[in-house]
């Protein structure tokens, strides 16, 4: 029976190939292999997972510029509870993402691609019915509000899953592409939003308008409609144009080895530092602005600092590749914390441009060190660990979006200004960089990253 297994090879591996899809086998760091095949299989899954992560994204912040607007049509939630609608879906996804992480591992990464982008209708749709009517309670808002968590757990399972395509050298580069073209779904909502609520754009078929509190007429469940037919599409394209890759698969766990490893929590503490700010300051900009600068439309401004966040997270997982993403975070976080500094001096002067500009530099190196703290981890754990641990960093680091803007509701509402919050986050900043000379950065330091 045993020789019968192998009488005919041939058919044994067109059998073994068609099991295994496009890809029976799977090796980046073997070059004649990477330039033969593995590139163009690894750029044809990356591209459509940063079309999937960018919508996440986007479902993920809906809130954070639907809840600016609900008062405006008729509503009448109190500040604290906008702030909580806007800060839920970062509580939400990032308990997701602890889970979210090892389903790459657990189911394939094309199943679990396809399966939780499908799951943003579900809050696209909700939401969208939820937003005509000024008697909706703010327990079904908040509900939806956790729904759209679904996008921000998306992140880490997307992470996890492109971290094996690509080989240690280009890393840096491949997630920095990932994370940061998909974070740009935070500034597209953010922009897109303020122009299709202005527009009949699906007047007559999903519901009537409303009238602001200027008087105009405006439609506020296009903020949601308007994502349907892309989720639905880039669902339909991850199904045939993704892949599930040979020997990936590993049990919880197999993948919780990583919790017994002190540079999982340390990772966790950096990326928290970066990552954190980015996702919580996202959340919580339109608001802020709308709270300490009331003179300000601050849906046509807000969408600029996670645009620039995440448009150069790319180009820190690059810089990093070449430099070593320890050095470039240390540097990065003093600027952080400058920033910082900034724009304290800026809110104590009622000074909106100052504000607003370094604020934007605040937003500029979150994605700098975003990308450059990714680069750290596929060099500081083997392969099979750094796949897991990237997808955890982003779970904890993705409770910035809760704790951010309910540390800024905090201060406000104890102080009357967002001085307190900011001083906390500066005293952060600090421990972070102590943490990451000693541990990565001094001359002696237990790891070179």
């Amino acid at each position: 029976m045993e020789g019968a297994k192998n009488l005919n090879p041939i058919k044994s591996d067109r059998y073994e190939s068609k099991r295994k899809g496009r890809i029976p086998r799977w090796n980046p760091e073997d070059e004649k292999f990477w330039n033969s095949e593995g590139k163009r299989h690894a750029n044809r899954n990356l591209w459509i997972s940063v079309a999937a992560l960018f919508l996440a994204f986007v479902v993920w912040q809906i809130w954070s510029v639907v809840a600016v607007n609900l008062n405006d049509v008729g509503f009448s939630f109190t500040s604290s509870q906008l702030f909580t609608l806007a800060a839920l879906p970062g509580l939400v996804g990032a308990t997701l993402r602890i889970f979210f992480t090892f389903m790459p591992g657990i189911v394939g990464g094309k199943n679990w691609t396809v399966i939780s982008t499908a799951l943003l209708l579900l809050p696209a749709v909700g939401i969208g019915i939820a937003v005509q009517n000024p008697e909706t309670s703010f327990t079904t808002m908040a509900i939806l509000a956790a729904l759209c968590g679904i996008g921000g757990g998306n992140f880490s399972s997307s992470m996890a899953n492109i971290a094996y395509f690509f080989p240690k050298k280009l890393k840096g580069s491949a997630n920095g592409i990932n994370a940061g073209l998909g974070n740009l779904g935070v500034s597209a909502v953010q922009f897109v939003t303020p122009l299709v609520i202005a527009t009949g754009t699906f007047a007559g078929l999903f519901g009537s308008s409303q009238v602001s509190g200027s008087g105009s007429e405006v439609w506020i469940q296009n903020a949601a409609y308007i994502w349907v037919i892309p989720i639905a599409l880039v669902t339909i394209i991850a199904l045939w144009g993704m892949d599930n890759l040979p020997n990936t698969k590993q049990s919880v766990k197999e993948q919780a080895i990583i919790f017994k490893n002190k540079h999982t929590w340390i990772m966790s503490w950096l990326y928290t530092m970066c990552f954190g700010s980015f996702i919580g300051y996202a959340a919580a900009f339109p608001l802020l602005i709308k709270s300490e600068f009331p003179e300000v439309n601050a849906l046509q401004l807000a969408f600029l600092g996670p645009l620039v966040g995440a448009s150069v997270r790319p180009i820190g997982g690059w810089i990093s590749d070449k430099l070593g993403g320890a050095i470039v975070t240390f540097w990065d976080i003093i600027i952080m914390i400058a920033a910082t500094t900034g724009v304290i001096y800026f809110l104590n002067q009622h000074h909106f441009t100052g504000f607003l500009v370094m604020f934007i530099i605040l937003f500029f190196t979150t994605g700098i060190a975003n990308g450059s703290t990714f680069r750290m981890i596929p060099i500081i754990f083997e392969p099979k660990q750094a796949s897991p641990v990237l997808g955890f960093t982003g779970a904890i680091a993705a409770y910035g979006a809760f704790i951010i803007p309910k540390i800024f509701s905090w201060s406000i509402s104890t102080t009357g200004t967002a001085n307190l919050a900011l001083y906390l986050f500066i005293a952060y900043y600090g421990i972070s960089l102590v943490v990451c000379w000693y541990y990565y950065t001094r001359k002696n330091a237990e790891v070179k990253c």
